[in-house]
């Protein structure tokens, strides 16, 4: 049997291609950030914020707010600022946050 040979050209051709590729997902993930910052939407979050922990019936990290609620982290942090305005949050000591 008779080896192929990869040429320069070809392995230079693939690692462009490469490029390209991880360069157009970058963008599209940057452009879905888009987050609204209005009176309406974060009282929308604290009631997601407030749910999560309600179910939980425990104290919970950002983190595990945001993936309980199917938010992102800035929209939790934007919740969680709404409720302990209100009073409704305490935090533990380990950096957890339960309801008050």
């Amino acid at each position: 049997m008779a080896e192929k040979k990869t040429t320069k050209k070809a392995v230079e051709t693939v690692e462009a291609a490469a490029k390209k590729t991880t360069t157009k997902k970058a963008a599209v993930k940057a452009e879905k950030t888009v987050l609204a910052v209005n009176a309406e939407n974060i009282g929308f979050k604290a009631g997601d914020v407030y749910q999560a922990l309600a179910a939980a019936e425990k104290a919970l990290t950002v983190k595990e707010i945001a993936k309980a609620a199917k938010i992102s982290e800035e929209e939790t942090l934007l919740g969680l600022g709404w409720l302990f305005k209100e009073g409704k949050l305490q935090s533990t000591e380990d950096n957890k946050i339960a309801l008050a």
